[in-house]
């Protein structure tokens, strides 16, 4: 039962429909401090899923390698490019709210955000984990970050942000059922070294969102992708070696 992707999705469109109703009473002083306090939380998720590592030089190696094909082959501006399909879809079932903003700033600030709730190394990361373990604690906890997001979004966007929660449900379920299916040719190992990369994206996510460095994040997401493979051949081929 995908119950962390319910959760996220259910967030994204009670916290837009909560932001576009009462989004005029927040100051723009809660809107900043709150985003720190985000940001504290997701580098409190990605600690605690590094200290899962099992394999330091797998788990190094897989995180450099993947931020190195995602670098070259523009990993990031697929991301985008996707983003911007989706935002043309869904300004096809909802208007565009009247804003203080410019368009431009609008469809920038649209763009960040489906890119930040479908896209991002937290939830496909999260997503991943919970098909293959069952464990659905870090898409809740992206559930309660994501709630307040979407709220705060949506005083300027409106109730657009509420319609994000479709395609990623169907991004996020997607991966949930892959992870399901990698599950019986995993190890322990594997799956902790896995969990360790992810945690390594969700720091530097946490960067990004307490605007210290602007890590390439969405570009280190093939890095998920290597890891489980190069924990397998560092314990199976490299070890016995040492």
């Amino acid at each position: 039962m995908p119950i962390g992707v319910i959760f996220c999705s259910s967030s994204i469109i009670i916290g837009g429909i909560l932001g576009t109703l009462f989004g005029k009473y927040l100051s723009v002083d809660f809107k900043e401090k709150i985003n720190m306090v985000f940001g504290a939380c997701a580098l409190a998720m990605g600690i605690t899923s590094v200290m899962l590592m099992k394999n330091m030089p797998a788990v190094i190696f897989a995180t450099v390698a993947g931020t190195t094909i995602g670098l070259i082959i523009h990993f990031g501006d697929l991301i985008n490019r996707l983003g911007v399909l989706l935002k043309n879809l869904i300004f096809g079932l909802v208007k565009r709210k009247e804003s203080d903003i410019s368009d431009k700033e609008y469809d920038e600030m649209l763009l960040t955000i489906i890119v930040l709730f479908c896209a991002g190394g937290t939830g496909i990361y999260g997503s991943i984990v919970s098909g293959m373990s069952g464990d659905h604690t870090l898409l809740i906890s992206k559930a309660i970050l994501d709630l307040f997001t979407a709220m705060i979004f949506s005083c300027l966007l409106g109730p657009v942000v509420s319609f994000i929660a479709i395609p990623q449900f169907i991004i996020f379920f997607t991966l949930f059922s892959c992870g399901g299916m990698i599950m019986p040719y995993t190890t322990p190992e594997m799956v902790d070294d896995f969990k360790a990369v992810g945690g390594i994206i969700l720091l530097a996510t946490s960067f990004r969102m307490i605007k210290v460095k602007m890590f390439p994040v969405a570009d280190m997401i093939p890095a998920m992708i290597l890891a489980m493979p190069i924990s397998h051949i560092w314990t199976t081929y490299i070890m016995p070696l040492l």
